[in-house]
């Protein structure tokens, strides 16, 4: 018994800490790392990647149509939703459901990096901008501004800006990086959970005993009376063994 104390008291005060709370600090730990990296991923999406500049004969001024990321990668938006998703999931499972949570997050992670590394060919931004240009003709001949004034991409009297001898440039700098650095972080975080996933916490099933609980036994005619002053049925109640004390 001595022993025991003895060894109780040494992994008590000993130097590594209990192992519950590193398990909840590394699992904090990367689920903040996963919800950074998809939230860094949608911001990198909503950004300008490109932009389309068309020069036009005078007196008409040219024009200039910014590209962002989710017109030219429209995947990967949705994969930073769906890691976003993945992290809630992994909140609410356990075991191989969890270890399975992390690999779909990893592949996540992983396309949403081969996606937006991949080369953007000028016809897929001159595609975009000419959409976008049209979206905004559409909005000024609707009453977005008054007769005459012309728009990015848009020139006056309702025609677009875009035409085949636009000039592209892109804009590799920051939004691209960045969005690969969220992809490598949703991967990472996958990688974990699938590895140490089973070994974090879960959660807790206390508030579904707390409403399936009982009143307490009856222990004397004192408490019966009492039980009935109050409206519970006495027989309901159970007794040591178990049994019905109304039986």
């Amino acid at each position: 018994m001595t022993g025991r104390t003895a060894a109780g008291g040494a992994a008590a005060h000993g130097q590594r800490p209990p192992a519950a709370p590193r398990a909840a600090r590394e699992y904090a730990l990367v689920l903040g790392v996963a919800a950074a990296g998809a939230l860094l991923v949608l911001l990198s999406a909503h950004q300008g990647w490109a932009r389309v500049v068309t020069a036009a004969p005078a007196p008409i001024p040219g024009s200039t149509v910014t590209v962002n990321g989710q017109a030219v990668v429209p995947l990967a938006g949705a994969l930073a939703l769906a890691s976003l998703a993945g992290l809630a999931a992994v909140i609410a499972t356990r075991g191989l459901a969890r270890r399975l949570v992390g690999g779909f997050l990893a592949v996540s992670g992983a396309l949403t990096v081969l996606l937006v590394s991949a080369r953007v060919s000028n016809a897929a931004v001159l595609a975009a901008a000419h959409g976008a240009a049209v979206s905004q003709a559409g909005s000024a001949t609707a009453g977005g501004g008054p007769p005459g004034s012309a728009t990015a991409g848009v020139f006056p009297g309702g025609g677009t800006g875009v035409s085949a001898a636009a000039h592209v440039v892109m804009v590799s700098f920051p939004w691209r990086p960045l969005a690969v650095v969220g992809g490598l972080a949703v991967l990472a975080a996958g990688i974990v959970v699938a590895w140490r996933g089973s070994r974090w916490p879960v959660m807790s099933s206390r508030y579904g005993r707390t409403g399936r609980a009982g009143p307490r036994p009856v222990a004397d005619s004192a408490t019966l009376w009492e039980s009935l002053s109050r409206g519970v049925d006495p027989t309901e109640q159970t007794g040591p063994t178990g049994r019905p004390l109304g039986s």
